[in-house]
């Protein structure tokens, strides 16, 4: 077995042993590109050997969707398989694991008309909320992971050629994922309790609210009443340990629906959907986005602002600081499974209600006097750099510095 297919292999056993945490009789649903079969089957192989009673495999094909968004008549884009909804519907209550691995090249569907794609998403994103519901309250155990196509990987590395780009996109993803480690599993074991001990010590702080300073951003967001931080992995309804993202470098929380006041502004591309956001200052007054611009992709934006009105209000918060090992790869991967992981971040729209206490057991209508934001949608965009400041304010209105220069103004 050559080096790389060793990495692969190693690869495949965390997204699966750590990831999603398959246990003995499960079923598995992975959700994979036809451009990585090879890495897909090591995944499906891997399932079986920890144990899995069956996995479910969903194949997609972007450019197969390009050809759609380009022939299909509009009408097509308001209708979303029923049985594939209810599918994933069954499968969830079962206690099925979820396990996505991503791999869209950012301007594969550059030049598709905005509407288009922000019909595909509302429609999915309503068909599928149930659904989703599972994942955002951890009900079940779930992933996201990623694999290099050519496309993505020529957008990452453009100077070099197809099969040189591929090869640096996985030794680029390999060293974020702690595959080249001695011991990957206990690497991700140890790196799971440093992010949850920094978890721990911002739930002590109580903070009412943050402030974040940066060039082009001076923004409050407020955080509701017994809020939760979280980092690393947590544990699905069953008691499961997983780890819902790799990589991940991020503790985060809720933000209150209407806390929200300032302005901010990206510091790395949104790749949403195939289309490229940058260059963007969203304007924030009592939660909701009053105002926008972007140099790069504004209709785009404009069309997930108006997703529904859950879009235009925050649903996550999350700190990342700029001495990330994926920020100091100096690797641009207009990804943002892997750029959420180089910066500070947040979200707009639908919260995970695993971050407020007794969230997953709430109604809708509980959630949301509780301050948590409801979307169909949840997209996050990279907002920190190497100069942003945040200070954490008390409920007497007292400040102590949470970030300073990008890093954690804490030793704890």
């Amino acid at each position: 077995m050559s080096q790389f297919e060793q990495k692969l292999s190693k690869y495949a056993e965390l997204v699966v042993r750590m990831g999603i945490n398959v246990q003995e009789g499960q079923e598995v649903v992975v959700n994979a590109p036809v451009t990585s079969a090879d890495f897909a089957r090591k995944v499906i192989r891997e399932c079986y050997e920890a144990g899995a009673k069956n996995v479910h495999i969903e194949w997609h094909d972007d450019e197969s969707a390009r050809i759609r968004y380009d022939l299909a008549p509009m009408e097509s884009f308001r209708e979303f398989p029923e049985w594939k909804a209810k599918g994933l519907e069954t499968l969830a209550e079962r206690g099925a694991a979820f396990l996505t691995i991503k791999s869209t090249d950012p301007d594969l569907f550059k030049g598709v008309p905005a509407e288009r794609v922000a019909v595909h998403n509302k429609t999915a994103g309503q068909a599928t909320n149930t659904f989703r519901q599972y994942i955002q309250s951890d009900k079940v155990a779930w992933c996201v992971s990623a694999a290099p196509s050519i496309g993505w990987a020529k957008k990452v590395f453009p100077d070099s050629s197809e099969e040189e780009a591929v090869d640096k996109l996985w030794e680029a993803m390999f060293e974020a994922v702690r595959v080249n480690t001695a011991d990957p599993v206990d690497a991700w074991k140890q790196h799971d309790t440093t992010l949850q001990t920094k978890a721990e010590f911002l739930n002590s702080q109580k903070y009412k609210a943050l402030h974040y300073t940066a060039e082009g951003t001076d923004l409050t967001i407020e955080l509701p009443e017994n809020h939760i931080w979280k980092g690393g992995g947590g544990a699905n309804v069953d008691g499961t340990h997983f780890i819902a993202n790799m990589p991940t470098e991020e503790v985060f929380t809720v933000p209150k629906k209407d806390g929200v006041n300032g302005t901010v502004r990206n510091t790395k591309p949104l790749n949403y959907s195939g289309n490229v956001i940058d260059g963007f200052s969203l304007t924030f007054e009592s939660g909701k986005v009053t105002g926008f611009t972007a140099e790069e992709g504004e209709e785009t934006l404009k069309h997930l602002l108006d997703t529904d009105e859950g879009a235009r209000f925050l649903g996550e918060v999350a700190l990342v600081p700029h001495s990330s090992p994926i920020s100091q790869s100096g690797i641009l991967f207009y990804n943002t499974l892997y750029d959420e992981n180089a910066s500070n971040h947040i979200a707009l729209g639908s919260a995970y209600t695993f971050c407020v206490e007794g969230g997953p057991d709430m109604s809708k209508e509980e959630l949301e006097q509780r301050g948590i934001n409801s979307s169909i949608t949840h997209v996050d965009f990279m907002i920190g750099s190497g100069e942003m400041d945040i200070d954490g304010i008390k409920e007497d209105g007292s400040r102590e510095p949470v970030f300073r220069n990008g890093e954690w103004a804490t030793k704890d």
